[in-house]
């Protein structure tokens, strides 16, 4: 009798019973679907591509926070552990900066030296003749030359009126260093001088990056605000080839080390650019894959196919330039603009990258890569052939 309203509450639930009968349709159309799951159950393989995403992620070794924004990185032509890392304050318009030299070994990275300046630094290179010896580009305009070892400043030029936005060590006679300023002229240093030895000033526009050949010891290229990438002579204040480039301002550009004639671009139109200088007149291919502009562009130096690419986007992007599909990989671990980035010469596949959030970070990209050249994917091929000789002046 004391269970009555229990039974009663059974039987006022009648209606939720009849909803479950009623339902017979849908468990039966799930009963039909056997095969559906059995289809997806040996379609183990379709789970492969998830798989392998995980596996080709690249994997980040080591992080260091500088105390002012990143600009660039640089690793050392003579020490596989040795990181530049170049930084200015309040975005780089106003304050310090700071040059660092940092240690890499494995998770750890840990200054070895720091230089500090009354303006920011945007750009270093390391003497390909000196192992501690490095250069770099300030927001006053001068280009110092450092020997961090002795914590010593050697040179101190100041010839250039605007920023300093690139310098260079070239790295076939391992003497000269270029260097672009935004008082739209480029100019060409030996350590041992008190002055600079010629200027160039044919961009209309600030100076945003200078590559030397990897080489031929007398040949660089420059990118500018007026949309064009230069290649020059060092003996000629001319250039020798000028390339309407982007329908933007040009921020950077590096030669492929296996390509004598190749070169890539990146501009503000957030597009990468792959050039023959034997035939300037249409790019080889257009890559696409940032949202914001392109800042920084490097070509590895153990292979004709990979490229790394840091962009306004806060990512940075991997590309095998022999791929149909290009994209490889986009690293998304920064906060902010990312604005440096470097192989390890030493080191296959290991890249460093530096942004505004205060951050250096140091990756392994080889699952990425190895992976990718295994794969052999389909193949791009330009849609005509590179025969024209290169320009003999602009």
């Amino acid at each position: 009798v004391s269970t009555q309203s229990t039974w009663e509450a059974v039987v006022s639930t009648q209606s939720t019973w009849e909803a479950v009968v009623s339902t017979q349709s849908t468990w039966e159309a799930v009963v039909s679907t056997q095969s559906t799951w059995e289809a997806v159950v040996s379609t183990q393989s379709t789970w492969g591509p998830f798989n392998r995403i995980i596996e080709e992620s690249p994997k980040m070794s080591g992080s260091f926070q500088t105390e002012f924004m990143g600009y660039s990185v640089e690793w050392s032509p003579f020490d596989q552990s040795l990181l530049a890392c170049s930084t200015a304050q309040h975005f780089g318009i106003i304050g310090n900066g700071r040059q660092y030299v940092l240690s890499v070994k494995g998770s750890y990275i840990t200054p070895v030296a720091a230089f500090d300046t009354k303006d920011g630094v945007y750009d270093c290179t390391w003497s390909e003749s000196v192992p501690g010896h490095l250069a770099f580009g300030m927001g006053d305009g001068s280009v110092k030359l450092w020997d961090f070892k002795a914590n010593k400043l050697l040179r101190d030029y100041k010839e250039h009126t605007a920023e300093v936005y690139s310098v260079d060590w070239n790295l076939v006679n391992k003497e000269n260093i270029i260097s672009g300023a935004w008082d739209n002229s480029i100019k060409l240093w030996h350590p041992e001088e008190m002055r600079s030895i010629r200027t160039y000033k044919e961009h209309t526009k600030c100076i945003y990056s200078t590559i030397w050949h990897p080489k031929h010891a007398d040949m660089f290229a420059s990118t500018s605000g007026d949309c064009t990438l230069k290649v020059w002579d060092a003996h000629d204040q001319r250039s020798i080839l000028t390339i309407p480039a982007h329908s933007f301002e040009v921020l950077t550009c590096d030669w492929n080390k296996y390509n004598d004639f190749q070169i890539l671009t990146g501009s503000v139109d957030k597009t990468i650019k792959t050039w023959d200088i034997r035939n300037p007149r249409a790019p080889v291919r257009t890559l696409s894959g940032h949202q914001f502009a392109v800042r920084r562009l490097k070509c590895s130096p153990h292979s004709s196919r990979i490229v790394a690419s840091a962009s306004y986007d806060m990512g940075v992007c991997l590309w095998d330039l022999e791929s149909e599909d290009a994209l490889i990989h986009k690293l998304e671990h920064h906060s902010e603009f990312v604005l440096g980035i470097d192989f390890n010469i030493f080191l296959e596949n290991t890249l460093a990258t530096v942004s505004w959030d205060q951050t250096v970070h140091v990756f392994n990209i080889s699952s990425a890569v190895e992976n990718r050249l295994r794969a052999r994917t389909a193949t791009f091929t330009p849609s005509a052939p590179v025969s024209a000789p290169v320009p003999e002046s602009s």
